[in-house]
């Protein structure tokens, strides 16, 4: 990038707060006590964020009567809940072409429950009044080189032949209507498939609809152990301890109470930056109207949309695996991925030269190498576990959190039936060999993307194993 490039992009960070814009906020509510001496309860739901709120809100919606403790080791929606993107899709399986990769005779099934998961999620918004600036308004996958825009062709003929109408095929002119950037030579349009939110309201909203149902929740309380307790479970935590009939696993990057199933699963830390509010100038320079969200079809990919009060988020690119699986408040932040992605911003949208971060922060989110939620049970059934959905787990949390409730209640369900709910991923190795493994893809991916999309024979191997590596 030009020297003059460079210093605009370095110089519309110069204010950015290192927060979360969506956690920086003075109506953010106080967090429950910490639990002191010993509870019981039938059901224990470990973790505060989307995934074990949606399962502590589901339990008393299946059984009001049932007795539900929820603990959160820091402040409910505090990590991935409250860092994301705000982009709640459908997508069960991280997109179309995953899904047929993987689980090509039960997709149209797949796509169903995941329209059927968002509905609920739209319908729990309204029920429960919870203002989190809902809006679905649809993504557009958008190509910014040829190769991507024969597959974004490809890939609607794929779905038009298994009977999916949902997604609009965009040329150059059609996309740039929508909005307007140099870089965009066509799109794919799902109009219903995707709402925008803000995702930390989504996890306080979904905290107090809990409550008001009679879940009984404990902020500052980590899960420490999980051991046999009589014909139960207990959890010990610092200042006392949960005994329970059941206890779901909502930890997701967290390590797992299940020691077998963190192998399963990576930290990847993924940023953004958000900009301050867009004037009605600047935002007609774009012309973005319509409020979908957009993201481009590269391996190293960008998802992009507007705030309620037309901020623009931009994040991804880089995905950060940290050696060994560390999480550390340290990675939470990294300047030079915040400058990279700048640079692509204006990259992007020229038109909006000028315009400053008001926020750049980053977070870790739980990869798989399915790209896509697992599930599990242990201690005789009496735990279940859900973990693994690779940025995509804003909606399909809720949909993890049912398959959760059906296997704790041995129940036989059109989930629990899903070969994608008996089967898990490949497990990543052991280091250094992870290291090694995911340094070698995330340089194979990068030069796939400079390369006209064509793959290697490293990611041609991963293809045929089913592995990959993404945020």
């Amino acid at each position: 990038m030009a020297p003059v490039a460079m210093r605009t992009a370095a110089q519309s960070l110069s204010g950015a707060k290192p927060v979360s814009f969506w956690l920086d906020d003075p109506d953010k509510p106080a967090p429950q006590p910490a639990l002191t001496g010993d509870e019981r309860c039938d059901l224990l739901v470990v973790g505060g964020g989307y995934s074990g709120l949606w399962t502590a809100l589901l339990a008393k919606e299946r059984d009001p009567g049932r007795d539900v403790v929820l603990i959160e080791g820091h402040e409910v929606g505090w990590a991935a809940s409250g860092r994301n993107g705000g982009f709640c899709a459908a997508s069960l399986t991280h997109g179309l072409a995953n899904g047929l990769s993987r689980w090509p005779r039960e997709l149209a099934k797949l796509e169903e429950l995941g329209e059927r998961n968002l509905d609920a999620i739209e319908a729990a918004v309204a029920a429960y009044g919870i203002d989190c600036d809902f809006e679905r308004t649809g993504e557009i996958d958008v190509a910014t080189e040829p190769h991507q825009l024969a597959e974004l062709k490809e890939m609607y003929e794929e779905a038009e032949k298994l009977g999916f109408t949902g997604l609009e095929l965009l040329d150059r002119d059609q996309v740039r209507a929508e909005v307007d950037s140099p870089t965009f030579l066509g799109g794919l349009f799902d109009r219903r498939g995707v709402a925008l939110l803000h995702p930390a309201k989504l996890a306080w909203g979904l905290k107090q609809a809990c409550l008001g149902l009679g879940v009984r929740i404990y902020e500052h309380t980590r899960g420490l152990d999980l051991v046999a307790a009589g014909a139960g479970m207990a959890v010990r935590t610092p200042y006392g301890r949960v005994f329970a009939r059941r206890v779901a696993l909502g930890t997701n990057i967290f390590p797992s109470l299940v020691k077998r199933v963190r192998p399963y699963t990576v930290p990847v830390y993924d940023y953004a930056l958000m900009t301050e509010p867009l004037t009605e100038e600047q935002l007609a320079s774009i012309g973005w109207r319509n409020r979908q969200g957009l993201g481009d079809s590269a391996n190293q990919f960008h998802y992009f949309r507007l705030s309620a009060d037309n901020r623009i988020l931009w994040g991804g690119y880089d995905a950060v695996y940290p050696f060994g699986g560390k999480l550390s408040a340290e990675m939470d932040h990294r300047p030079e991925t915040y400058l990279k992605l700048a640079e692509h911003f204006f990259r992007c949208f020229p038109q909006l030269e000028g315009v400053n971060f008001s926020h750049a922060w980053g977070g870790a989110i739980d990869t798989c190498s399915r790209f896509s939620a697992f599930f599990g049970t242990a201690h005789a059934g009496k735990v279940a576990y859900a973990a693994g959905y690779t940025g995509l787990g804003v909606g399909s949390t809720r949909f993890g959190a049912d398959v959760m409730l059906d296997l704790l209640d041995g129940e036989r369900t059109e989930r629990t039936e899903l070969e994608m709910v008996r089967s898990k991923p490949m497990p990543f190795p052991p280091e250094p060999f992870a290291w090694a493994g995911i340094g070698i893809t995330k340089w194979s991916l990068a030069r796939s993307d400079d390369n006209g999309g064509r793959r290697n024979l490293w990611l041609k191997a991963m293809d045929k194993l089913g592995l990959g590596f993404d945020s």
